[in-house]
């Protein structure tokens, strides 16, 4: 896994200059940085859930992940993380066609 660039913060308080604010934000993306991208989703949706109403939002800016990314992670802790597999990142079939799998279907392709 290659290192990610760590997010700066976006939110007014930083951008205002209260330095313990920036410092929590600063932690808070350096951890992020080192998270693939579902643990990052559900961390920015963990903590937008303790700070209630508007949370998402702010996370959102906090972290620079996208609104609907920080919902979808709600929803999943929400839901348990039961659809979520344990031993990889994206769920079985997603993606694109193995190489030798399209080679295979254009050359039948051509053949008809």
């Amino acid at each position: 896994m290659g290192r990610q660039n760590i997010n700066q913060c976006k939110c007014w308080e930083c951008q205002q200059g209260n330095k313990t604010i920036q410092k929590q934000h600063q932690q808070l993306n350096l951890l992020m940085s080192r998270l693939d991208e579902q643990q990052r989703r559900w961390l920015a949706a963990l903590e937008a859930k303790k700070l209630g109403h508007g949370g998402t939002q702010r996370m959102s800016e906090v972290t620079g992940l996208d609104i609907n990314t920080i919902r979808r992670g709600r929803l999943e802790l929400d839901q348990g993380l039961v659809n979520r597999p344990t031993e990889r990142i994206r769920l079985a079939g997603g993606g694109r066609k193995r190489v030798e799998k399209n080679l295979k279907e254009s050359r039948q392709a051509c053949k008809q």
